[in-house]
């Protein structure tokens, strides 16, 4: 095995950091709702709001990295070998069969992951935000000081918002079973952690040629 640097400092950074919050504001959302007990109500809906603004900031950030770094191009869907990715994951890789993708600096997601994370970005977490901020500002108040309500029901926007918060445990839920499909059960926690991705000679070698053919074109 031979290490490759394939996640950047701020990367991994903003991957454990976003992990963070979320868990923690589903945590608090679960309270509010009267799930468990933890902080008491007043203080799981005060964590919860605090944690949604520090969400939204890392994402305005994560955001900025990603287009001034070129790195939205990671997102970029492609239908080539997705049906071969599929089939690795529901057969291929009890069986033992070699991944039919190679990870580089330039592809770090195969087709499979692209699909999915483009919908997490522009599906499941606008849902949940924007969802959230109504909800949080579903009351304001305009020059007199005069209360105005949205015209959308509250009671329909909180189902939107549990639900986007349900899609967004699910998601968080297969993609840490996913992180144990590597090398070895902890090998792209570690990747994750260190930045430092382990390929065999071969996917090395192809990694390497992937990489110098992207540069060159």
């Amino acid at each position: 095995m031979q290490k490759v640097y394939i996640y950047k400092k701020f990367e991994r950074f903003w991957h454990w950091s976003q992990a963070a919050l979320i868990f923690f504001l589903a945590l608090t959302g679960f309270e509010i709702h009267d799930s468990i007990h933890l902080f008491g109500f007043e203080k799981a809906v005060a964590f919860h709001r605090s944690a949604s603004y520090l969400l939204l900031g890392l994402i305005a950030f994560s955001i900025f990295w990603h287009f001034t770094t070129g790195e939205w191009k990671q997102y970029i869907p492609t239908f080539s070998k997705l049906q071969a990715q599929i089939h690795y994951y529901a057969i291929g890789m009890f069986k033992g069969d070699p991944h039919p993708t190679i990870k580089t600096v330039n592809k770090k997601l195969n087709p499979l992951q692209a699909v999915v994370y483009l919908g997490f970005k522009l599906v499941m977490a606008p849902m949940v935000i924007f969802s959230g901020l109504l909800y949080m500002y579903y009351k304001s108040f305009d020059a007199n000081d005069k209360v105005v309500e949205l015209a959308i029901p509250l009671e329909w926007i909180a189902v939107i918002h549990t639900l986007g918060a349900f899609l967004l445990i699910s998601f968080i839920v297969v993609h840490v079973y996913m992180t144990t499909t590597g090398h070895s059960l902890t090998a792209n926690i570690k990747a994750m952690i260190t930045g430092w991705e382990e390929l065999d000679e071969n996917e090395e070698k192809e990694s390497e040629d992937l990489n110098t053919k992207n540069t060159e074109s």
